[in-house]
Parts: C-alpha cells; sequence; structure tokens
C-alpha cells in the first residue's frame, strides 16, 4: 500500500507545535508497517519569517521540503510535484486546513480517483466555536470549495468527539474517523516533590489568543503571591511582545521561557506543580496528554476534550465563562497534586499509546484503499 502524507509544515518544524509531532507518529508508525511505502510532501517553514527553514531530519521515508517562497507554506515546487506524488499513491492523507497544499491535493485526488483523509488539526473546530477567530468570511468561502473540491471517498480525521461535532457542522455529508493522538511515555522520570509554601504553574503550547493566556495573566493578578507561572512556547512576535510586557510588571511571579522541546520540556514539566491550559478551542491538545504523562496534574477547559480529567482523578475541566479561574486553581492546589499526577500517567499510558494510534490508521487506510471504509470511534 502507497500513502501519500501531504502537510504544510512537518518535522524538525516545532514552532509550529503539536501537529508537528502527532503527524511525525502517525508517519513513523505507519512507514514501519512492512507492506507500506510512504512518502511526505511539505514545505521547509520553520517558523514565520521566510528565512526560518528547517535542517532536513533523517528519517526512514523520504520527505520532500519545498521551498516555502511566501507566507505560512507558499511553495510552488510543493504544487509541482503534486500530480505525479497522488498518481503514484494508493491513498492520500491531507494534514492541515486553510493554507495552499490542501485545495490542490483535494482536486487532484478526486481527479485521480484516489481515496483521501483528511486531518484539519482543530481549524474548522476552532472557527466552529471560537466567536472571535480571524478571516472568518474567508475561511468559509475556503470551506465551501472543499466541500466541492474533495474527493467522494474522503474520510474526515478528528481526534476526539467534541472535535467531530463541531467540525461536520462545516462540511456536507463527510465521513469521520475518531483517533486520538498518541503520546511518548517518558520511562525514566525524576522524583517530583512539592514545596509546601509555593505552587508552580505551567502553560506550554503556541502563544496564541485562542489559547486563553490573558485570561490567566488576569487571574495571576488575583492569586497570592506564592503562586507562581512559567510560561513556554512562542508565537507572533507582537503578541508575545506583549504578554512579555505584561510579565516585566508581575514582580516575578510570570516567567516567559520561549521554545522548549526534549530534555528542556522535560525539565519544565519536571519543575511544575499544576499544568494549566485555558484555550478558547482545541481539537486535542497534546500537551494535556504530555503533562499527565510527566505525572503533572491539569487544570483546562471544556473547551477542549480533556472532560475525563476529574472521573479519573488527575485534574479539572471547567466551563471558563462560568467559572472563576482563580478559584479553581486555588483550590485545586489543595489537593494532594503528586497523587493525582500518579493516576494522570496511568490513565495516558493505558488509553494513548502509540500503538493503539497507528493500528487505528493502518485499519482507517486499508479500509478506505479498499473501498470498506466504515465510520472508525477509537
Amino acid at each position: 500500500m502507497k500513502v501519500l502524507h501531504i502537510v504544510p509544515t512537518f518535522y524538525p518544524a516545532t514552532y509550529w507545535g503539536g501537529p508537528i509531532w502527532s503527524t511525525k507518529a502517525i508517519c513513523d508508525g505507519i512507514a514501519a508497517v512492512p507492506d507500506v511505502e510512504l512518502q511526505v510532501l511539505t514545505s521547509d517553514a520553520a517558523g514565520p519569517a521566510i528565512s526560518d527553514r528547517v535542517t532536513p531530519a533523517t528519517l526512514p521515508y523520504p520527505v520532500h521540503y519545498a521551498r516555502r517562497m511566501a507566507g505560512h507554506c507558499i511553495a510552488p515546487d510543493l504544487l509541482a510535484r503534486l500530480p505525479r506524488a497522488i498518481h503514484w499513491a494508493d491513498l492520500v492523507h491531507v494534514t492541515g486546513t486553510y493554507n495552499m497544499p490542501t485545495l490542490p491535493a483535494f482536486a487532484l485526488a478526486r481527479v485521480l480517483g484516489k481515496p483521501l483523509v483528511w486531518s484539519p488539526r482543530g481549524a474548522l473546530q476552532a472557527t466552529e466555536d471560537w466567536a472571535e477567530a480571524p478571516h472568518l468570511r474567508i475561511k468559509h468561502g475556503f470551506e465551501h470549495l472543499a466541500n466541492i473540491f474533495r474527493p467522494r471517498d474522503t474520510v474526515l480525521h478528528v481526534t476526539a468527539a467534541q472535535e467531530a461535532r463541531q467540525s461536520v457542522r462545516r462540511l456536507q455529508g463527510i465521513a469521520r474517523a475518531v483517533i486520538p493522538n498518541a503520546v511518548d511515555i517518558p520511562v525514566d522520570l525524576p522524583q517530583r516533590q512539592r514545596d509546601g509554601s509555593g505552587c508552580r504553574l505551567m502553560f506550554l503550547s503556541r502563544l496564541h489568543p485562542k489559547k486563553g493566556l490573558e485570561a490567566l495573566f488576569d487571574t495571576m493578578a488575583r492569586l497570592p503571591s506564592r503562586f507562581t507561572l512559567d510560561i513556554y512556547g512562542t508565537g507572533d512576535a507582537a503578541y508575545a511582545r506583549m504578554l512579555q510586557l505584561r510579565a516585566n510588571f508581575s514582580n516575578g511571579r510570570i516567567r516567559m521561557h520561549g521554545h522548549v522541546e526534549g530534555k528542556a520540556k522535560a525539565a519544565a514539566f519536571a519543575g511544575a506543580d499544576l499544568f494549566v491550559l485555558p484555550s478558547h478551542s482545541e481539537n486535542f491538545g497534546i500537551v494535556v496528554a504530555e503533562a499527565l504523562a510527566h505525572r503533572v496534574p491539569v487544570l483546562t477547559t471544556q473547551r477542549t476534550p480533556w472532560q475525563e480529567l476529574e472521573r479519573h482523578g488527575c485534574g479539572r475541566c471547567i466551563d471558563l465563562s462560568r467559572s472563576d479561574l482563580a478559584a479553581e486553581i486555588a483550590a485545586l492546589a489543595e489537593h494532594d497534586l503528586l497523587q493525582m499526577g500518579e493516576r494522570g500517567r496511568a490513565w495516558v499510558r493505558r488509553d494513548f499509546s502509540t500503538a493503539a494510534m497507528v493500528a487505528a490508521f493502518e485499519g482507517l487506510y486499508r479500509d478506505l484503499a479498499g473501498q470498506g471504509f466504515q465510520e472508525v470511534m477509537v
């Protein structure tokens, strides 16, 4: 089976956040299946500036990094390679929404009669449930064209039932497959200890208004001085400067650290008591799973698919419009956060393994390529 992944940006372009890691995990797993050939077409965009270009990674499958010429991922060479690559494939998997490769890939797959999996990575959901989402008129136009251009045999891949409900409202009669992202479970973790005199809050994600950071900054001004906040991530330069300016007036209680990965990310989790993600929209929120995998309990919102945090005894999922974020954080800090973290780690180890995700995608690909697809819920 020949599988083609078309994605606007790809590993090691980790600036673009969680989807980079989850897409790579799918490709790594599928490429290891004995009778599968995998190719990836992407751009070389490593960040917002045109000069930000990735150094191609050495991977066990071919990845073509087309040179970005403008915008987020406008790469003419990527478009030029699409016809031959799609003709080669038995199945096409397109990741991303509202960007250059998506609609041309849809149209060519339709013309060439190739089945297609589409992973919007939360973009359709965000447009549906976030009233302040930018460029709404342009996005509605994109969705209209997507409905016209996509092949008849197209399956929408979403990571949670909530994303499925909100995404399919924006499309017409599309089949769906619910397959959660996987998370790497670190084998060896440093022993975490709480300093009873303080509570170290942590945020790690893309710096973007939809992540609720401004509400979190307002909350810090209302929490006692024993609460501190460490922020990890990058985003739009102007927005990041605004946040840094606000952090400068926090008397050192809010610290911004920029992008981290690998050992630096593990160290960041090891130094946190509670992970807070007050997001207005998340299709999955891989950072929530990562925090739990590192034994850090989580407070997030009902606009994420993590409503079972309380049932598993490892955090809370609140309605941000009705709840007092400061009061929720203060109340959660009174619990045994170390024990909550242990329960969270056990949960993600059981339910969010890479093996389960890869098996679900392999089944989806084979069913769709063989014209025997039925909607998938994992």
